[in-house]
């Protein structure tokens, strides 16, 4: 069984060894506030790029919406000029969060063309200079990444030790090259490795889709922590099985709940499209409920959207 701790990163001290990873029109304010409930010891915002904040971007700046409730605020950059992630990360946008974490990660092909994301992990000098730089705002830096680029070539320990070297507080290493995409058996000698590397805190991330997977992936590594990914819009009961918090609620109720909160923040074309997906993950594992597929993203309205809810979950 894997151990449930308190986790120190930098000047902040997490609630839990449980994270909850960065994912593109799914962490927004409303499910990172679930998750915190549920026992996630850190939440990050979806991927926010450094150079849409700066050319003022209206959809980017949305995804940095958050209050005076979310306990800790983490946002998550992406960005291949350390000029622009400093400025960016030294800037009133991000004033209010407490925690910047760097995507040098993300294996989608735009991303990587633009020598961004996981294609940092072919450019250590400037993944460094993008370290240090953000490290400027004064606040602690997490930097979350691959374990290489290809399967024949995975370098895990040597990148852990350059962001350690640059001032990074804590790494996450999602266990699968950039070639592996989100597919594939994770590589935990190498995550186990970069462990061994460095005296940060180092997070194991990808292939979490149960309990026990969960604990054999702190067995297999000893990774500090674990941060679960899609399997957590599926299950978001995962936090409280795994921190063992008590929670009391149904999945009908967490859906209801999330549609108040979603509303309550953003418009409804926003709460409309986040809680198609949401209720999409919520159903997937779940008797009879492809009928309603179709039905479900067919919804004009929260009040129809909320009549589908209660009958699909009650």
């Amino acid at each position: 069984m894997m151990e449930i701790n308190k986790l120190r990163v930098g000047g902040l001290l997490l609630p839990s060894n449980i994270l909850m990873a960065p994912l593109a029109g799914y962490t927004s304010y409303p499910f990172r506030m679930l998750a915190y409930g549920l026992g996630a010891g850190l939440c990050f915002t979806e991927m926010v790029s450094a150079n849409a904040l700066k050319y003022q971007d209206r959809a980017n700046k949305l995804l940095l919406f958050t209050t005076k409730d979310e306990p800790i605020k983490a946002v998550q950059l992406l960005g291949g000029s350390p000029a622009i992630m400093e400025e960016m990360a030294k800037s009133s946008l991000l004033e209010g969060f407490d925690l910047i974490d760097i995507n040098m990660g993300c294996p989608v092909p735009n991303v990587f063309k633009s020598g961004e994301g996981s294609a940092l992990m072919l450019d250590m000098p400037r993944a460094s200079a993008i370290i240090r730089a953000c490290k400027k705002s004064g606040k602690p830096v997490s930097v979350k990444c691959r374990t290489g680029i290809r399967e024949d070539e995975m370098f895990a320990a040597e990148f852990a030790r350059m962001c350690e070297y640059s001032g990074a507080d804590m790494v996450t290493i999602h266990g699968r090259s950039r070639s592996m995409m989100y597919g594939g058996t994770p590589c935990y000698q190498e995550i186990a490795q970069a462990k061994a590397a460095v005296s940060i805190p180092v997070i194991a991330n990808g292939g979490i889709f149960c309990a026990a997977q969960a604990h054999e992936m702190i067995e297999r590594t000893g990774a500090d922590g674990i941060m679960v990914a899609r399997y957590a819009l599926e299950n978001p009961f995962i936090f409280s099985e795994l921190t063992q918090k008590p929670c009391g609620r149904t999945i009908l109720d967490i859906l209801l709940d999330q549609m108040e909160l979603a509303a309550a923040c953003y418009d409804e074309s926003f709460t409309l499209v986040y809680m198609r997906k949401l209720a999409s993950y919520a159903m997937k594992k779940r008797k009879g409920t492809k009928k309603y597929k179709a039905q479900l993203y067919q919804t004009g309205s929260l009040k129809e959207l909320q009549e589908l809810l209660l009958a699909i979950f009650s």
